[in-house]
């Protein structure tokens, strides 16, 4: 039997770049939530490792030793084999961890395949700076070089609505084109009641990388209008370093009627509603 995993979307609720290491890397401050849409990986046991990749997304995804997935395997195992199928579903360099999440979901499913422990999520940095807090998908502040993990209070019950433009945002180039790169931190997360008072605390954050990737590709700025004029959209921001935006609801049956319009309008848009998931245990089922 296979084993299954789970390698949901990552959305940057929030990101402030709060200064920059000797060797180049970035330091940041994020809010980090994840979503109920995803790619999925299954592994079975096989004498070599080898990655087949298939679904709607699975275009230009490649399945040689770049793949994070197998840099994954790699780096629990270097010496076993398994054979590992993924279910693209999300689009890929689109500021929403695809690869990232993915190669949590590897070192999950392989791990109880292979039945070894989990690396620690510090250690898995090396694959990149959002595997961390991928390794266990739930709602996050993540700081350092993605290093940093540490817990929130409860989030109250929310959708999001995803969009892609379907446009590149080269990341490097996003951090060059910052003007300011010693930004302060995020206050500290208070416990709100309800998606409006989340949302009026996230008002007074702000995604440092959203400005420069506006510049660099009008077609961010296109999408966060677009999802901003949705009726219930609480909150517009884009994620990571683009180009995927999201719009925070408070319910379902807003989230997805903003979901089917901004679909129906831009057909070139890669466009899901999804919930945004809760930590394990806590039960913030939001109202339709």
């Amino acid at each position: 039997m296979p084993t299954e995993g789970f390698a949901p979307a990552k959305v940057n609720l929030s990101l402030h770049v709060t200064g920059q290491r000797a060797d180049g890397y970035h330091l940041l401050d994020s809010l980090v939530v994840f979503a109920d849409v995803g790619d999925r990986l299954t592994a079975e046991a096989a004498d070599a490792l080898s990655l087949q990749v298939k679904g709607p997304r699975a275009e230009g995804v490649p399945n040689g030793p770049e793949n994070l997935v197998l840099r994954a395997a790699r780096l629990l195992d270097p010496d076993r084999g398994a054979r590992l199928v993924l279910d693209k579903h999300l689009p890929a360099a689109a500021g929403i961890g695809g690869g990232s999440s993915d190669a949590a979901a590897a070192l999950r499913v392989l791990a109880r395949l292979w039945d070894l422990p989990l690396p620690a999520a510090e250690a898995t940095a090396v694959l990149g700076a959002d595997v961390p807090v991928c390794l266990d998908a739930r709602p996050r502040r993540m700081a350092g070089i993605g290093d940093l993990l540490s817990e929130v209070p409860p989030l109250p019950p929310a959708w999001l609505v995803l969009v892609n433009p379907g446009v590149a945002v080269s990341t490097p180039a996003v951090f060059r084109a910052l003007a300011s790169k010693d930004g302060a931190p995020m206050p500290e997360v208070p416990a709100c009641a309800d998606a409006a008072t989340f949302a009026a605390f996230l008002l007074g954050l702000r995604n440092d990388l959203e400005p420069p990737a506006r510049t660099l590709q009008p077609q961010v700025s296109e999408v966060l209008a677009a999802l901003g004029a949705q009726t219930g959209c609480l909150l517009a921001r884009m994620s990571g370093s683009g180009a995927t935006c999201f719009g925070l609801f408070a319910a379902e049956a807003p989230a997805r009627g903003a979901a089917a319009a901004l679909a129906a309008a831009a057909a070139g848009w890669w466009v899901q509603a999804a919930r945004m998931l809760p930590a394990p245990g806590q039960d913030t089922r939001a109202t339709t």
